[in-house]
């Protein structure tokens, strides 16, 4: 497996991890708020939210560009190669 790819799909595998943590932690935290009712918690589960949609966010973003790289990675090395300068390239006389 080609170094790039592998590196890319652990990136994500990561950002997912984190995503479904943060997931669990707000499921938890409703479900404890629901009993105890209490306002502070009421606050810090919106303000979880808020972080587990701004790290989706982020995660969405993160494979735009990891789709970007393998597409990049897919095309291969450029077939065309640039000619070497000559004395009269070198001189600054260009046609």
């Amino acid at each position: 497996m080609d170094p790039q790819v592998f590196l890319a799909a652990v990136v994500i595998i990561l950002v997912a991890a984190i995503g479904t943590w943060g997931a669990v932690k707000i499921a938890k935290i409703m479900g404890h708020s629901r009993v105890t009712g209490d306002p502070d918690t009421a606050a810090h589960l919106q303000a979880l939210d808020q972080e587990v949609g701004t790290l989706r966010r982020e995660m969405i973003e993160t494979q735009e560009r990891l789709d970007f790289a393998e597409r990049l990675l897919a095309q291969g090395p450029e077939t065309r190669r640039m000619e070497p300068p000559t004395a009269r390239d070198a001189a600054g006389n260009r046609p």
